[in-house]
């Protein structure tokens, strides 16, 4: 039900009970119809009517609240509403506090991510709660929450609403491929469990390349972001996958990650490997970025992801923390896009300045713009017919972001002269240059665009149908396409976009019906001048006209003629490859070729460590083979990369890794453990894990710990091959003045000849006899509630006393009487889908463990199970077959090691956070069992009463 305002409006503009839309006139060329008029008259009189407050709220959002788009004919308001009347928003405040947070789940809103550094909460809040959030004095802006999508490319086209698989479908499906793939382990030979390899692997020289120089990734960790990593246990056992380090709470939804994860290990299988979802929302992503480089140490790093709101004028927050790694020396790697280029005809994309056409629009104010320039007068961008389902359309301008005085609306029409769908947010000198629709779910026939200028100085402007295509209309319209579809963070300075080739069989479908034949690959051939693009990968270049921060780099120029233009994309790489994962074999899309390229980039720094990102950079595009266009073209940028051809430009040696493993301690008293002024006997083994020799290896070992003494400082290791072991002794003396409890601190710093010495270790060794009898803690007020699909997460407190120093952690989850009931309030933890749930402990210290990690799929239940070091099995092994889970496991990171460094009195935190939306459930009984030292004897009493070897446990940090 619309408002009394917006029934105002429309009366007074005619406009409560429109013309249907047979009798609306065609739209001629160079002019609204009559009702486009009426309706876009209409809208704008709730733009010129908005108050303080709502002018921070989205168009749509407010039309949406106003009823205003039901009144008027074929409109939609853009705004997607759930059943249960909610919409998912992005809020921009000036900072992101507790009394925000509290505010909007008061407000009824779920929260779905938060970022502190960019002031951003992505929520699910009632619709009819919009105005109430926007009110607030800290909140800047209320935005239809801003959309992704990742550079795949489907094998069928987006003609009609993708149909998904339910959370529960999507769960029994990779739960029964992974116990297929561990039966198949076991029953199969190692040679016929070989594991798929990509084809750009051939096709890139990659496995000669490796053959030739003798690197595989040692000493190189490459991660990726993009939607999730749904199968990476079923890709693990099937052996496609090593261990991958995914940041707690952000595994995602989807496999594209795990796709993708494949690709880089099928090319560099030695390097480590990390993911962080791109899909929790615009600043999330950001953040991810940056965890990535300063959290996970990643040296490579790849993502497949577009956000619609990414400027092509500027670096945003995404593009401005690529920046970042960047700057800190990490190599970035993007996907160019699927949006298609002009020397193919696949484009959807125009820019440049905005041209007056002399038709003003509506009773207010704005002008249309002329995309016919001097060759006429022509209003609208045809959209075609066979591209036109669910299109993201963009617009943007060259104002700065978050200082746009120039007010520019983008509207959707169809053939009969109706707006279809509108934005027109309002630009007053503190928003963004930006605007966006979206096609019909069902697509269309006729759809055009028009651009207005509600208000201000005429502007350059970008304007894209994502997975679209401009094309001559039936009714005479011609379609303006230009280059330079590649935008945002792909198109950052030192990022390098990635363009798409096909490695083997042509992509399996025409992009539309009349299309010419896609392009085959050389597989089992490698790449050459012969080689063609992908039809569907975006071209260059980007013109940018402000710095991140805003400076123009052309003062008083933002027109055509002005701005930095970035050659976009640098490099092209594989597609259409096979990998494991349902639903991507083969896989297509410059989603596929950023981790070919990346993979090859981990190659060279496993060659080079320390090699500079300028040389690796100039290695890609001076050695890379130019295809299509002589010269380098802005499609497929330099050309396509072959590994040994990079390899051999930079050279490359196999680098030892020669890295010191965990110690084992022998009082020489023989007792069991290391107390108070011991002597012990420390043997420290250390491994080669690297590709090269480690040759003149030694190792100095040092502590820092007050009192203790090392001898001899240093020994001399000799000369240790890949994959072998050396073995030394150490003498360490500890004070009779240490603590007991406070761990004795060895760093051993291991030198050998090779780029990556010296390698650097820290180890704790306890000191003290641990005792036996483990002390009970448990959490004892009412059950949390954990909220759905929030990383605001539930938390219990448990007190912890009298033990000073802990000799060893375990953590249970407890209940009296266990069942798979999810409403059940006898386990210790309830829920509905415990494979949504991140379970994280954290010490008085601030020491912190992740003790469960998105697994079990949709067991339901956590009753009687204790999460323990020592536990033969990782609790990252069960299925939902296993619920309601009990018994003993391995937590995800160790609980001794990581929380026990420090004395344990004080206030514990367990937290659980559900990381997907659908389920709930509630923390109930959970308990601390921690085992402090045995106290020393009394005076006169014997001090060693023990008879055998301790080999442990010694914890690196």
């Amino acid at each position: 039900m619309f408002t009394a305002s917006a029934a105002a409006l429309l009366a007074a503009l005619g406009l409560v009970s429109p013309p249907v839309a047979g009798a609306a006139p065609a739209s001629a060329p160079d002019a609204f119809s009559e009702t486009a008029q009426q309706q876009i008259a209409a809208l704008q009189a709730v733009k010129a009517g908005r108050t303080a407050t709502e002018s921070k709220v989205d168009s749509k959002l407010l039309v949406a609240t106003k009823g205003v788009a039901k009144q008027l004919n074929s409109l939609q308001s853009g705004a997607t509403v759930s059943a249960a009347g909610t919409v998912l928003v992005d809020i921009r405040a000036s900072k992101v506090s507790p009394d925000l947070l509290a505010g909007l789940t008061k407000a009824g809103a779920g929260i779905r991510a938060v970022s502190d550094r960019y002031g951003s909460v992505r929520a699910e809040v009632p619709l009819d709660k919009v105005g109430e959030i926007a009110a607030r004095g800290d909140v800047k802006r209320v935005e239809q929450a801003d959309q992704a999508m990742t550079a795949r490319e489907l094998a069928t086209p987006a003609t009609a609403p993708e149909k998904t698989e339910t959370k529960q479908q999507k769960a029994d499906r990779i739960a029964g491929e992974l116990q297929k793939a561990v039966a198949a382990k076991t029953q199969r030979s190692a040679a016929a469990a070989a594991p798929l390899v990509s084809e750009g692997d051939r096709a890139h020289n990659a496995d000669l390349a490796r053959q030739q120089f003798g690197v595989t990734g040692v000493g190189v960790k490459a991660c990726a972001l993009s939607d999730g990593v749904d199968s990476l246990a079923a890709s693990q056992a099937r052996g496609e996958l090593p261990a991958v380090d995914v940041i707690a709470g952000q595994e995602g939804d989807g496999d594209e990650g795990t796709a993708m994860l494949e690709i880089i290990h099928d090319l560099a299988p030695r390097a480590a490997l990390g993911f962080a979802s791109a899909f929790n929302s615009d600043a999330s992503f950001a953040d991810n970025i940056r965890k990535l480089r300063f959290e996970s140490h990643c040296d490579v790093i790849v993502d497949d992801v577009i956000y619609f709101k990414e400027s092509p004028f500027q670096d945003w927050i995404i593009a401005q923390a690529v920046n970042d790694v960047t700057a800190d020396g990490a190599l970035y790697f993007s996907s160019a896009g699927n949006e298609g280029n002009v020397a193919s005809g696949t484009a959807a994309h125009w820019e440049g300045d905005f041209v007056d056409s002399g038709k003003s629009v509506g009773k207010f104010a704005g002008t249309a713009h002329n995309f016919a320039g001097a060759a006429g007068n022509q209003i609208y961008e045809p959209i075609s017919n066979a591209s036109s389902a669910s299109v993201p359309v963009t617009l943007h301008w060259s104002d700065p972001l978050g200082a746009s005085a120039n007010d520019y609306d983008l509207y959707l029409l169809n053939s009969a002269g109706a707006v279809v769908s509108f934005s027109q947010d309002v630009q007053t000198g503190t928003q963004d240059p930006y605007e966006r629709v979206t096609t019909p779910a069902f697509g269309g026939t006729g759809l055009r665009l028009a651009v207005v200028k509600f208000s201000g100085q005429n502007r350059y402007l970008s304007l894209s149908a994502l997975r679209g295509r401009f094309s001559d209309s039936a009714d005479g319209l011609k379609a303006y396409n230009t280059p330079g579809v590649t935008v945002g963070h792909s198109a950052a300075r030192d990022a390098f976009s990635v363009a798409a080739a096909p490695a083997a069989k042509a992509f399996g479908r025409a992009l539309e019906p009349g299309d010419p034949a896609n392009p085959a690959g050389p597989y089992p051939g490698a790449f050459s001048g012969a080689t063609k693009a992908e039809r569907f990968t975006s071209d260059g270049p980007r013109r940018v006209f402000y710095e991140a921060n805003g400076t123009p780099i052309t003062p008083g120029n933002v027109s055509s003629t002005g701005g930095e233009v970035r050659n976009k994309p640098e490099i092209t790489a594989a597609d259409g490859v096979t990998t494991s994962v349902t639903g991507f074999n083969p896989f297509f899309g410059t989603s596929a070729a950023a981790p070919h390229a990346a993979a090859i980039a981990a190659l060279v720094l496993s060659g080079n460590p320390g090699l500079p990102p300028a040389e690796v950079r100039e290695a890609l595009i001076n050695t890379a083979i130019d295809i299509e266009t002589p010269g380098r073209d802005n499609f497929t940028g330099a050309g396509v990369i072959l590994a040994d051809k990079v390899l051999a430009y930079t050279g490359a040696s196999p680098q030892p890794l020669a890295v010191a493993k965990q110690p084992t301690v022998t009082p020489a008293d023989g007792g069991s453990a290391l107390d108070p002024g011991d002597t012990a006997k420390v043997t420290l083994p250390v491994t080669n894990d690297g590709d090269g020799t480690a040759v003149s290896t030694s190792v100095v070992l040092t502590s820092p710990t007050p009192g203790v003494t090392v001898a001899p400082r240093s020994k001399s290791y000799g000369t240790i091959s890949p994959g072998q072991t050396g073995v030394n002794d150490f003498t360490i003396t500890v004070p009779a003045s240490q603590q007991l409890g406070a761990p004795v601190v060895l760093n051993a710093r291991v030198s050998f000849a090779g780029s990556h010495s010296p390698t650097t270790s820290t180890f704790s060794l306890p000191v003290g006899t641990p005792s036996p009898v483990a002390q009970d803690f448990a959490y004892t007020g009412a059950p949390v509630a954990i909220p759905d699909n929030s990383p605001v997460g539930a938390s219990v407190t448990i007190p912890v006393t009298g033990v000073g120093r802990a000799s060893k952690v375990t953590f249970s989850v407890d209940g009296t009487t266990c069942s798979t009931d999810p409403n059940s309030t006898t386990v210790g933890l309830n829920h509905s889908y415990v494979g949504d749930l991140v379970g994280t402990l954290t010490a008085p210290s601030g020491a912190k463990a992740t003790v469960f990690q998105r697994n079990g799929s949709s067991g339901k239940n956590l009753c009687q199970v204790v999460f323990a070091d020592s536990a033969a099995a990782a609790f990252s092994t069960v299925t939902s077959a296993n619920a309601p889970f009990t018994g003993t496991w391995r937590p995800t990171q160790a609980l001794t090691g990581n929380l026990a460094g420090a004395a344990v009195d004080g206030t514990w935190t367990f937290a659980v956070v559900d990381a997907a939306g659908g389920d709930a459930g509630s923390i109930r009984s959970v308990a601390l069992h921690i085992n402090g030292f045995v106290q020393p004897a009394a005076a006169g009493a014997p001090s060693h009463v023990r008879g055998y070897t301790n080999n442990g446990p010694v914890h690196p940090l």
